[in-house]
Formats: structure tokens, C-alpha cells, sequence
């Protein structure tokens, strides 16, 4: 692996650990696709560090639970924007 890509793995895993931020989120911060953040931090960075790889999982499973409560907000969010404008 790369040293630049070693790095942003890294990079990616401890903004995720502070903020709990979505792999979208993510994505658009680092301006990278949501696939190299999915690959980055599922397969990357278990090479790198196991242990941090295992509370990046934690917190992507937490993410994913909440989804559809995002999801629905969104679309609430857009509706209300429609009717105003």
C-alpha cells in the first residue's frame, strides 16, 4: 500500500472516531468517492490498525441503523422547501 493512501486511511478512520460522521459525510470532506471511503475503511484499514478498524465497524453499523431516521428527514426537509418556494 501506498504511504499516501496509508495516510488517508488513517486520516479518514480518525475523523470518523470524532465526529461519527457517515461515510457521505466523510466522502465529501476528503473529496473522494463513497467507495474509496467503503474500501478505505473495510478493507485498508484492518491492514493498518485491527483495533481502530473494529471501532470504525461500531460506529458504521450505529450510522446504518439510523438511516432510514436520516433518510426521512431529508425528504421532510426537501418537501417543506417545495411548498415554501
Amino acid at each position: 500500500m501506498h504511504d499516501y493512501i496509508e495516510e488517508r486511511v488513517l486520516e479518514i478512520s480518525n475523523y470518523i472516531i470524532d465526529t461519527r460522521a457517515t461515510v457521505r459525510q466523510v466522502a465529501k470532506i476528503f473529496g473522494v468517492s463513497k467507495s474509496t471511503v467503503h474500501k478505505d475503511i473495510t478493507e485498508r484499514l484492518p491492514l493498518v490498525n485491527r483495533s481502530l478498524a473494529q471501532d470504525i465497524k461500531n460506529i458504521l453499523e450505529h450510522n446504518k441503523s439510523e438511516r432510514h431516521l436520516r433518510g426521512g428527514e431529508a425528504t421532510r426537509l426537501k418537501y417543506q422547501t417545495i411548498k415554501k418556494g
